[in-house]
C-alpha cells in the first residue's frame, strides 16, 4: 500500500470509531433521559376544542381556496 492509501484507511477507521462511539452514547443518553420525560396536557379553556380559526387560517383558507 502507499503512504496515501495507508492514511486514507487509517482516517476511515477512525471516523467508524468515532461513529460508533458516538451511537453508543446517544443511545445510553436515550435510555437514560426517557424515564425523566413527562407528558404534559397543554391547558384549553373549557368547552374549547383547541381549534381557533384566526386571521392567519382564514388566510391560508382563502389562499388554499377552501
Amino acid at each position: 500500500m502507499t503512504d496515501r492509501n495507508e492514511k486514507v484507511a487509517r482516517s476511515r477507521r477512525e471516523f467508524l470509531k468515532t461513529i460508533g462511539v458516538g451511537a453508543g452514547a446517544a443511545g445510553a443518553v436515550a435510555v437514560t433521559g426517557a424515564g425523566e420525560a413527562k407528558a404534559v396536557a397543554p391547558s384549553l379553556p373549557d368547552g374549547s376544542a383547541g381549534y381557533r380559526e384566526t386571521e392567519h387560517v382564514k388566510r391560508v383558507y382563502e389562499l388554499a381556496r377552501f
